[in-house]
């Protein structure tokens, strides 16, 4: 399997280690290829323009310090588990969500208003 690269919208170009072993994993139920070792944001914008939408209504999320440290890389997964998508590694078979779970936060007006701009 290779994984295909650029993918239309996607935010990221892979320039270089291209010959990694490819694996798939899903991204709000679409299953997508990456490459053996990226991290989840590679992962994700290698396919899309954003990894998510902020929480607070100001728009789409794609990292912002790359290390960790802002928490603007949230992404969560079917389990509702919030993950670092700039620290963490992805791996065959993993799904994760770009949206928490209903159940992850009180269903607010304003949370209502982002999860509508998000489908």
């Amino acid at each position: 399997m290779s994984a295909s690269y650029p993918a239309p919208g996607a935010r990221f170009v892979r320039l270089a280690e291209k010959d990694r072993p490819a694996i798939r994993l899903s991204i709000d139920g679409q299953t997508v290829s990456a490459l053996q070792g990226d991290s989840l944001l590679v992962a994700l914008l290698n396919h899309r323009r954003s990894l998510r939408a902020s929480e607070f209504g100001d728009g789409e999320r794609a990292g912002f310090c790359l290390m960790g440290a802002c928490q603007d890389c949230w992404v969560w997964t079917e389990a509702g588990t919030r993950l670092r998508a700039c620290s963490t590694v992805a791996i065959e078979g993993m799904a994760v969500r770009s949206r928490p779970p209903a159940q992850h936060w009180p269903v607010t007006p304003d949370l209502k208003i982002v999860q509508g701009r998000s489908r």
